[in-house]
């Protein structure tokens, strides 16, 4: 794992989407999976600038939803479909063939479980992911004590889970079934970038870097991944003990 500390949310969304640039300029195909919520969103708006701007070519990669949300339609604006999409895949009129999302009303739960997990093996795998990490430790919808071992799979949500997720919505909504990628997709992926920005995650990323490597707290996983990388703003460092890397742009 490699810790890297910005000063702020700009500098740090700013070189996440430069890596996802990067990524895309070395394998023009690649698999990328985005995560969702307050922590890619500004990486996403950045990403989509640079790649307009600069006229960069993302008509051969192909993109996947890390998770959703069960039971919320994709038109709600709290559900990682209309994110992904509002974000990312119309500002850069992304061709519905370059993508694949969970469907969240699904009624062959493990038929769409068995679905991504064909995608992503005939694709050799993700090339780059870029999640959050959740107050309680989760990736995507990998809850503390998920198996390690785990493909996609839908996922009874935590608690903690469940009351952070209500503020996505705009209405009240149930919230208590996830499905995602699973732990094993997201310890194989080849570049796996977590995000976190912001005093409130100062805990949570102290548990990420310092604690035993557990299935209890899944962020934790990330220390033993050879090509994974925290990048973090200077706020959500602040409880931090460990050396790590400063950038100062």
């Amino acid at each position: 794992m490699e810790l890297n500390v910005y000063k702020d949310d700009q500098a740090l969304s700013a070189a996440v989407a430069d890596m996802i640039i990067g990524c895309i300029k070395s394998k023009p195909g690649a698999l990328l999976c985005f995560a969702t919520g307050d922590s890619p969103k500004l990486t996403y708006r950045l990403f989509a600038e640079k790649v307009i701007k600069n006229k960069i070519d993302v008509s051969k990669c192909f993109i996947i939803g890390l998770d959703e949300w069960m039971g919320i339609s994709p038109d709600n604006t709290g559900s990682c479909h209309w994110f992904l999409h509002e974000y990312l895949i119309r500002p850069l009129n992304i061709s519905p063939s370059q993508v694949h999302l969970f469907d969240a009303f699904t009624k062959n739960e493990p038929g769409e479980c068995d679905a991504m997990n064909r995608l992503i093996a005939a694709k050799g795998g993700v090339d780059l992911m870029v999640a959050g990490v959740g107050m309680n430790g989760h990736i995507g919808f990998n809850e503390p004590d998920t198996d390690i071992h785990s493909l996609a799979h839908v996922a009874l949500l935590d608690e903690t889970t469940v009351t952070v997720g209500r503020k996505y919505f705009a209405e009240k909504v149930t919230i208590d079934k996830g499905i995602t990628v699973g732990l094993k997709q997201v310890m194989a992926a080849k570049k796996l970038v977590i995000i976190a920005s912001g005093a409130k995650k100062a805990p949570v990323i102290k548990k990420t870097v310092e604690d035993n490597v557990s299935t209890q707290f899944p962020a934790t996983l990330i220390q033993k991944h050879t090509k994974g990388f925290l990048m973090i703003d200077r706020a959500a460092a602040s409880e931090l003990k460990t050396e790590f890397k400063w950038h100062t742009n």
